[in-house]
C-alpha cells in the first residue's frame, strides 16, 4: 500500500485502474456499494501475477456486467453458513491470463482472508478511490484547470480512521421462538470472517422473555458494507435459526445491553 509519506494524489494514481473499473461497474447498473465491493474484491485478487482488474476498463459492456455479477455473487455467498459459490468463469478466465486458475472454492476456503483484504481496501485507499470529489479535482489538476490542490497534496495514511460505533453497527432481529444467544452470533462471525466483531448487544428483557432484537458492533465500517452488499436488509441463518440484519440507525427507544 506504500509509505505513509505518499500523497493523496499518488494514491489515486496508484489505483487509477480501480477507479476506471468502478466507473465501468456503475455504468452497467451496479449500485454504489456493490460496485465498490466488487472493485475491492478484484483489488484484493490483484496479487503476484493475477491482474484481473486491469482488464475491466477495456472489456465490452456485456462482459463488465458479467464480471460485476460474478464478484457480487462471491461476496453474497460469503455470509451463508456453508458458502456454495456459483461458477465464476469470467473472473477465472481473467485471472488465468496471469497464469493462475481461480475457482469458487478458493473464496469459500479463504473467507477470512477475503473479508480482511476487501475490508482493508474499503477502509483505506478505497475511501479515496471512491471519492467523486477528489477524482474530479484530480482531473481538473491534470488538465491544468487548477494548480496543486491542498486536498491532493495532503499526506495519505494507510491506517484506517476509527469511525463512531453507530457507523459500524448493525441492527438485528429474530423470529419468534428462534432467538440466538450473543455468543452464537459472535462465534458465527469469528469462525467465518475472523476477528471482526467488537461486541454483541441484546435487548433487555424481564420475566424470562428472550430478546427479539439486538445490535452487532463491528471493528470497521467496511464489514457492515460487506454484510449488506448493497441490500437494505439481509437474512443470515445460524444453526437453522434466522437472523435479519440491517444498518443500525440510533433510536432513543432502543434499550439493549
Amino acid at each position: 500500500m506504500g509509505s505513509a509519506t505518499m500523497t493523496v494524489r499518488e494514491v489515486l494514481y496508484m489505483y487509477s485502474i480501480a477507479r476506471e473499473a468502478y466507473e465501468r461497474f456503475i455504468s452497467v447498473g451496479d449500485n454504489l456499494e456493490q460496485a465498490q465491493n466488487a472493485v475491492a474484491l478484484l483489488v484484493w485478487l490483484d496479487q503476484g501475477t493475477i491482474s484481473a482488474i486491469h482488464h475491466v476498463p477495456g472489456l465490452e459492456t456485456s462482459a463488465v456486467a458479467i464480471v460485476a455479477e460474478e464478484a457480487n455473487a462471491v461476496l453474497e455467498c460469503l455470509r451463508y453458513p456453508v458458502p456454495m459459490l456459483p461458477p465464476i468463469p469470467f473472473i477465472s478466465t481473467l485471472c488465468m491470463q496471469g497464469g493462475v486458475y481461480i475457482e469458487p472454492g478458493f473464496f469459500a476456503f479463504h473467507q477470512d482472508l477475503v473479508v480482511r483484504g476487501v475490508a482493508h481496501f474499503l477502509d483505506g485507499a478505497g475511501k479515496l478511490v471512491f471519492n467523486d470529489r477528489l477524482n474530479v479535482l484530480l482531473k481538473r489538476y491534470e488538465t491544468g484547470l487548477v494548480g496543486n490542490p491542498p486536498e491532493l497534496m495532503a499526506p495519505y495514511s494507510p491506517l484506517p480512521v476509527l469511525v463512531p460505533e453507530d457507523c459500524r453497527s448493525m441492527f438485528i432481529t429474530f423470529s419468534k421462538d428462534m432467538h440466538l444467544h450473543r455468543e452464537e452470533i459472535f462465534d458465527y462471525f469469528r469462525e467465518k470472517w475472523g476477528d471482526c466483531v467488537v461486541r454483541v448487544l441484546m435487548e433487555k428483557t424481564t420475566g424470562g422473555n428472550m430478546p427479539m432484537y439486538g445490535r452487532i458492533i463491528f471493528k470497521t465500517e467496511a464489514v457492515v458494507k460487506l454484510v449488506l452488499n448493497g441490500e437494505r436488509l439481509v437474512k443470515i441463518s445460524i444453526d437453522h435459526r434466522e437472523m435479519w440484519m440491517r444498518k443500525y440507525i440510533p433510536r432513543p427507544t432502543n434499550v439493549i445491553a
